[in-house]
């Protein structure tokens, strides 16, 4: 697995850094560590160049430096130019599987992981991304991953991804889908009777679709030899709005949704939603996008 972690001299990238160096990651495993720097940028006065770049290097080698410590090969590099562009360009030319950045850079200088560079990585990342938080209610190296699926290719993709790669020992995965009731406009103004019947079979079909795509998601993470419970909701509230009180609630460390989702089950996993679930939850998110 070819992992780019993205990372500046803020605490957001610490955590980054933290989460990669604590996680079991698949045999043969390869992270990239890139930061970049933009000294023609107006706020990197010339005659700090040079200083600017000794400190990009230091930050990367001390990140090098901690993950082949503890046996997980690493490479560092420091490139020069607009963090979005050197993100997602070398992502691409590398064929990465997964970018891991902070939720937030704060460096002084480098302005690196702001909000802008993350987002525009989560939309055009050629592969998947995680956005790093350091969850409060983490106790242990053990995990609580929330994994939002629909039914979708997308969401398949994220139960694959999941069911892939190691976990720490005592992980629990609670699978997440959504029931749309699907309310007629009409006959909530109207109150029309002859349409209930209709309703209920809606009602009915979209429940078995979603207990359909919680089992399938549940058998493919179990045979990976995975902790797994689900959880089902009756949509009473938008499809990002329940994925992120049921992390607020349960409470999550780790959130994976597809990058898109577009079945009749309830257009759960649609862009709109991982990105705002990315970011407003409390808690790292992961979005997975098929590697292009």
């Amino acid at each position: 697995m070819k992992i780019l972690l993205a990372i500046d001299s803020s605490t957001a990238s610490q955590s980054a850094v933290d989460e990669v160096a604590a996680r079991p990651w698949p045999a043969r495993s390869q992270v990239e560590v890139l930061t970049a720097v933009e000294t023609s940028h107006p706020e990197v006065p010339g005659g700090i160049v040079d200083e600017v770049n000794a400190r990009a290097h230091k930050i990367v080698e001390g990140a090098v430096d901690r993950l082949r410590s503890l046996g997980l090969p690493a490479d560092g590099i420091v490139a020069d130019g607009d963090p979005k562009a050197v993100i997602l360009d070398y992502a691409a030319s590398m064929r990465v599987d997964l970018i891991v950045m902070g939720a937030r850079g704060l460096g002084a200088v480098e302005r690196f992981l702001m909000g802008s560079v993350s987002r525009a990585v989560l939309r055009f990342a050629p592969c998947s991304v995680a956005i790093v938080r350091t969850s409060a209610a983490r106790e242990n190296s053990s995990l609580k991953v929330l994994l939002a699926v629909d039914g979708s290719e997308g969401s398949q993709q994220a139960v694959e991804s999941v069911a892939a790669r190691p976990w720490p020992a005592g992980t629990e995965i609670r699978v997440l889908s959504a029931v749309e009731l699907g309310l007629s406009l009409l006959q909530a103004a109207f109150e029309i009777p002859a349409l209930d019947s209709h309703l209920e079979t809606q009602r009915a079909a979209a429940m078995r679709r979603t207990e359909d795509a919680i089992d399938a998601a549940r058998k493919s993470l179990e045979a990976a030899g995975l902790t797994t419970s689900e959880s089902i909701s009756v949509l009473a509230a938008s499809p990002k709005e329940i994925i992120l009180q049921e992390a607020a609630d349960w409470p999550a460390d780790w959130i994976v949704l597809g990058s898109h989702g577009s079945s009749g089950l309830s257009r759960f996993l649609v862009g709109s939603t991982s990105e705002t679930v990315t970011t407003h939850a409390a808690c790292s998110v992961e979005v997975v996008r098929e590697k292009a």
